[in-house]
């Protein structure tokens, strides 16, 4: 399993419809090979900004089954719109957990 990490920062007062977007998107990436779960989260501090971290069996299951889907070029046209500057993706492995 690994865990997929990115900071959202979608532009200002575009949240709700960012929020609205997300509802259908999600659908998109929770059908997909290899998907096992997401969050998305709004930051207080920030509040422009999002945490995405979505659980994948595998880096491929993201990089290679998702994202080079017929369904992420859905995905792409509900959300990409959103993001200035365009959002860095990281996947990370479980060290340690209580």
């Amino acid at each position: 399993m690994i865990l997929e990490h990115a900071i959202l920062p979608v532009v200002p007062g575009r949240e709700a419809d960012f929020e609205a977007a997300f509802g259908e998107a999600k659908a998109i990436m929770a059908g997909m090979p290899g998907f096992l779960d997401l969050t998305l989260s709004r930051s207080i501090e920030t509040p422009n900004e999002y945490l995405l971290l979505v659980r994948w069996e595998s880096v491929e299951a993201h990089e290679v089954g998702f994202r080079g889907s017929a369904q992420y070029r859905r995905w792409r046209e509900l959300l990409h719109g959103f993001y200035e500057p365009f959002p860095v993706v990281e996947h990370f492995a479980l060290v340690h957990s209580a």
